[in-house]
């Protein structure tokens, strides 16, 4: 019990980033305590997640919980490395990329592009009130990547020096995605300045319909001032004509031929 209270714990306060990280943990919790108390309890932490809901779900269905854990976790596992083939196909050398908040999925790209031998350079910005973009710019350093940590509001000058804006999804709609709070802005900054724009993550983050979650307040500022609202959007909601397309474990597609693959394939799971 202590444990599947801590792991909530930490994917409630992002203590747990990316949504690939958090459906991992969501399915730990679940195979702690597999009931539908616990199911409701997991999903609650992070409602904007289609990713965690999917494979809870999954597991909440299933007669057997491990196997199906095992299955899922499995094909993230494989699809992981095929968005990192994928992706990395669209880097190429001298080239500057561009990315928002943290994503496992752009990370692997970068870091494959890297192994391969690929010469290029990162910016990214800090994003926040909580900072994910600091995780995105150690791992990068850490793999040998140049990485340039730029603060969010200086983004449109980082983006209109780079050829490439990457970034991951939290969930993927019929004509829409969620990403990380600004990642609409700055992607039509970028179709300004002429900048490729490509979302990066796995089918199973598809969903009809989801909860746009708000965070609280203390995040951006504890003021204890009746007379000052504090308004903490996660989340952005980008319309699909902002992208050049999407990297998944089926390639790198146009929007709609992506969506009615991975609302196919999720009827598998």
């Amino acid at each position: 019990m202590k444990r599947f209270n801590q792991l909530l714990e930490e994917i409630k306060k992002v203590k747990v980033q990316g949504a690939t990280n958090i459906a991992k943990a969501g399915i730990k919790a679940f195979l702690i305590q597999p009931d539908k108390e616990s199911a409701k309890k997991i999903i609650s932490t992070r409602p904007t997640e289609p990713f965690l809901q999917n494979a809870i779900y999954s597991l909440l269905k299933s007669s057997n919980p491990k196997l199906t854990a095992k299955k899922f976790l499995d094909y993230i596992e494989k699809s992981n490395e095929k968005i990192s083939t994928n992706g990395a196909k669209l880097i190429k050398d001298n080239m500057t990329i561009f990315t928002h908040c943290h994503s496992s999925s752009v990370v692997g790209i970068l870091k494959l592009a890297k192994k391969q031998g690929r010469k290029f350079q990162v910016y990214n910005t800090e994003t926040e009130p909580l900072l994910q973009g600091r995780q995105t710019a150690r791992e990068l350093a850490k793999a040998g990547i140049k990485v340039t940590h730029f603060p969010d509001l200086a983004a449109e000058d980082a983006l209109r020096r780079c050829n490439l804006f990457l970034f991951g999804a939290d969930a993927y709609l019929k004509r829409k995605i969620v990403n990380k709070t600004g990642t609409n802005m700055l992607c039509e900054i970028a179709k300004g300045h002429g900048i490729p724009r490509y979302s990066c993550g796995i089918s199973l983050k598809y969903a009809k319909k989801i909860k746009m979650e708000v965070r609280s307040a203390k995040e951006v500022w504890d003021e204890r001032n009746k007379k000052i609202t504090i308004f903490n959007p996660a989340f952005s909601v980008v319309k699909s004509k902002y992208l050049s397309g999407v990297v998944s474990e089926f390639g790198v597609l146009p929007y709609k031929k992506f969506i009615k693959l991975a609302k196919n394939n999720l009827k598998k799971f």
